[in-house]
């Protein structure tokens, strides 16, 4: 009952922006219905509609819950989009050097980028942790900087993102393209380092639709934050430390620790988009392959009401709306892909205004929100 009092909102916040967005649509010439329809419906069709819904939505239920758990501390990550970039590299080099890549240079002769062949059983785990492993270090230490000398999160991780951007990109340029490759990518990945499409296990879904084994481990993150956060001891000193430090620490809750872990944590899942998008989709790193994944985290955690199943459900409806503007740019008369970015932001700037109706409807205890 009370997380649906906590997702009433976000509810009305969409119904709002989207009732906003159909005045706009409607005064540029197009009629909101028909827009409206080919945004949602080739957005829910099936298997393609779906299956690339949820494609989309996997990178922002990661991005989304990392926010989220950084959130519940009382921290804003806006070092994601850093987080899930090295990580996404840190993936495909594992990838690489364990995988046996060998490709072929300007003679026709093979050259080998790796050092060993592991099979697929080790070699994925190990891709796996890697992806958690980098993108918690890295969001560590945006942590540490904060609770050793008070450095503001928001600050370091934004100076954080571009040196992890322009690291990946100098040392995919440099050592890792492969011969004569104009595109700013690494050579691919061993093929044993690659993990299934849904579309091979489930009826009617093609293989050709990248929808792949990161979103099943992205529903298994969702309930793993949830556990963490509100059914063990670590998660609610996590949460506590965000409702009040100074009650925290009162209360024998080592804040400072807290501050370092949750934004590791952060990390981790930010780092976890590279599963998806590394081992499930591209197969290599591609370097400017997040669509501002680390970013649209922020709002998915905003609408999702830091809670693993709203984020669960914000990130499915930025999915949608991903995968129908492409349909809306193509077929609309006048309207544009932009509708969603301007739907995207109507949504967030009713989430952020929460204050502004929460009088009327708290009188009834609709939009109570508790603090841990």
């Amino acid at each position: 009952m009370k997380l649906l009092r906590e997702l009433l909102f976000p509810v009305i916040a969409v119904l709002v922006a989207f009732i906003v967005g159909g005045i706009i649509v409607w005064m540029i010439g197009d009629n909101p219905f028909q827009v409206y329809g080919l945004l949602l419906g080739s957005a829910l069709t099936w298997p393609d509609g779906i299956g690339y819904t949820l494609f989309y939505a996997t990178p922002l239920i990661f991005t989304g819950l990392a926010v989220a758990v950084a959130f519940r501390c009382g921290l804003l990550n806006i070092g994601a989009e850093g987080q899930l970039y090295l990580a996404a590299f840190a993936t495909a080099w594992v990838s690489i050097k364990l995988g046996g890549t060998v490709v072929k240079d300007f003679s026709g002769a093979s050259v080998g980028y790796g050092w060993a062949s592991l099979p697929a059983v080790v070699l994925v785990p190990l891709a796996v942790l890697t992806a958690v492993a980098v993108g918690a270090a890295w969001g560590a230490i945006p942590g540490w900087l904060k609770a050793r000398f008070g450095a503001h999160e928001v600050i370091t991780t934004i100076m954080l993102n571009f040196i992890a951007i322009a690291l990946v990109s100098y040392f995919t340029q440099y050592y890792f393209k492969g011969p004569g490759d104009p595109i700013m990518q690494t050579v691919p990945i061993g093929e044993a380092a690659h993990i299934p499409r849904l579309g091979d296990f489930v009826p009617g879904l093609p293989s050709r639709i990248p929808l792949n084994l990161a979103f099943l481990l992205a529903i298994l993150a969702c309930a793993l934050v949830y556990v963490l956060l509100w059914r063990t001891k670590w998660g609610y000193e996590i949460r506590a430390t965000g409702a009040n430090p100074s009650a925290a620490e009162y209360g024998g809750i080592n804040v400072r620790r807290q501050i370092v872990v949750a934004m590791a944590i952060s990390g981790g899942l930010a780092g976890m988009v590279a599963v998806s998008e590394v081992l499930g989709y591209r197969y290599r790193y591609y370097d400017g392959f997040s669509a501002s994944y680390g970013f649209t985290g922020i709002a998915v955690a905003l609408l999702g009401r830091n809670h693993p199943v709203g984020v669960f459900l914000a990130a499915l409806l930025f999915g949608m709306l991903t995968r129908g503007a492409i349909f809306v740019d193509a077929f609309s008369a006048h309207v544009t892909k932009d509708l969603v970015e301007v739907l995207q932001a109507i949504v967030i700037l009713f989430v952020a205004a929460e204050a502004l109706f929460r009088g009327p409807f708290g009188r009834f205890g609709l939009l109570k929100r508790s603090k841990i």
